[in-house]
């Protein structure tokens, strides 16, 4: 378990978040400064809460342990697919920009994709 200080008081962080390749960082780039802010203050969340609220992180149906972590700024929504791996390590994937009601296809295939990926690439 990590443990940040701060000044005189300390957090202790129940989950530590990695990145899988370039497909969030080059998301995250893409992003203007609100979002961003938007999207670290929705990590740290990720970091801190033991129970995190389904409005910041839920299981997407239909697949095998893979995640998106809820975003929204003003009328915009994002997602960013991510899954767990050891219990406390949030292993982000792909992000964008939702412009419709239903998740593209073609994005979750990616995240599903890239999960098999990681988890070959570790043994």
């Amino acid at each position: 378990m990590d443990i940040v200080i701060l000044r005189d008081n300390f957090v202790i962080m129940v989950r530590k978040i990695i990145f899988y390749e370039d497909h969030f960082i080059e998301f995250y780039q893409n992003q203007n400064e609100k979002v961003k802010n938007k999207i670290q203050y929705v990590f740290e969340l990720i970091k801190q809460v033991e129970r995190v609220p389904e409005k910041f992180l839920k299981h997407l149906e239909g697949t095998e342990g893979l995640y998106e972590i809820r975003v929204k700024n003003q009328s915009n929504i994002y997602r960013i697919f991510c899954c767990f791996d050891e219990g406390k390590v949030v292993v982000l994937f792909n992000g964008f920009q939702k412009k419709n009601q239903k998740t593209p296809k073609n994005e979750i295939e990616k995240a599903e994709r890239l999960m098999n990926e990681y988890f070959q690439s570790k043994k």
